[in-house]
């Protein structure tokens, strides 16, 4: 569908790149929320297809399901970026304008939602917050858990990295790409990613209502799908020996919560924030009281923070993915979100049994 809106407010490129605050709840004017908090779109025109824009992998990945054949889905952060870093360009600004909706994870996730709510403000643009009613953690909630599981010294190595955070969000205060104080990762819970899908599937539906049935069907065969994957990570996870885990950056609060594991996370929630040589040190510490043989580092962004505790004690580095985006490994290995979610569960299933 080529459902033409009338221009954007006259916005300059360099306005563009001044991220606003990443927390963001709001959506545009041209829709409007249901009780439980999920878009609710104004119908457009019949015609062939939804144009839609999507902001990132996983936002991608939920709405090609649902979407199937009837929409053409497009995410505006390419292949292979680390999307905390991504800021819109004049063109993406002209391709979002010229779709039907924009879909975005929201909860602070992307520090550039704000900017470009307000230039599509009064346009006919549907704009759809998945993550919209979801139960959104702050971002130092597993380290307040941390302390109920641990000893006094991994209390304090989490307490340094709250420190380090904050200073880290000083720091970098001119060009932020925090979160608000607010945790955005919750597709990396199955049963969150299941709400998303269907906070996705009411705002096509409600776009579309001629293929409402068609987005349902689409939506249950996914689900089905995540589903599954929640029972795998329930039955793999449930009887490991050690329930703790160190990982460079806190993408994984939602997942630890949901199958009763701890992140320990050597930096916060921002993969750029570099971690205090004091919390560094602390998590050497708590990396050797705990006997932890495995630092897990993610994609897109360099894994030298988590090579340098794994060889101070004489532990391994491995890979768990955020799913932020697709490297071309992954690609050239047809991996998509189920695939890279079952990769994590082994990673996970094998450090957790060292």
């Amino acid at each position: 569908m080529k459902f033409r809106i009338h221009h954007l407010a006259i916005l300059s490129l360099s306005a563009l790149l001044i991220a606003a605050g990443c927390g963001n709840n709001a959506v545009n004017s041209s829709t409007t929320t249901n009780a439980s908090g999920a878009a609710e779109a104004t119908a457009l025109p019949e015609s062939s297809k939804l144009n839609i824009k999507v902001s990132f992998y996983p936002i991608y990945e939920f709405t090609k399901n649902v979407a199937g054949d009837l929409a053409d889905v497009e995410a505006l952060i390419p292949a292979g970026i680390e999307p905390h870093d991504w800021e819109p360009t004049a063109k993406d600004m002209a391709e979002i304008s010229d779709a039907d909706m924009l879909i975005y994870n929201g909860a602070g996730m992307e520090g550039w939602v704000d900017q470009v709510l307000e230039s599509v403000s009064g346009t006919p643009l549907i704009t759809v917050e998945a993550s919209k009613g979801l139960d959104i953690i702050e971002g130092t909630e597993e380290e307040e858990e941390e302390a109920d599981h641990h000893h006094e010294e991994g209390e304090h190595a989490h307490e340094e990295e709250e420190h380090a955070h904050e200073e880290g969000e000083h720091a970098h205060e001119e060009h932020s790409h925090d979160h608000g104080g607010l945790d955005p990762h919750v597709w990396l819970n199955p049963t969150l990613a299941i709400q998303e899908v269907r906070n996705i599937e009411a705002a096509l539906a409600a776009a579309a209502p001629e293929h409402a049935e068609d987005f349902k069907t689409n939506a249950d065969a996914y689900i089905a799908k995540l589903e599954q994957l929640d029972q795998e990570f329930k039955d793999g996870l449930k009887d490991t020996k050690r329930k703790d885990f160190i990982t460079q950056h806190a993408a994984f609060g939602y997942l630890a919560k949901q199958y009763g594991l701890t992140q320990v996370p050597i930096a916060g929630l921002s993969p750029e924030q570099e971690p205090s040589a004091a919390n560094m040190s602390k998590i050497v510490e708590f990396a050797k009281e705990h006997k932890v043989k495995t630092i897990f580092f993610e994609t897109l962004v360099s894994s030298s923070v988590a090579d340098t505790i794994a060889k101070e004690i004489g532990a391994k580095a491995a890979v768990l993915n955020p799913i932020e985006g697709l490297t071309e490994e992954d690609r050239s290995q047809n991996l998509d979100y189920l695939g890279i979610m079952r990769q994590n569960l082994e990673a996970l299933k094998s450090a957790l049994n060292e």
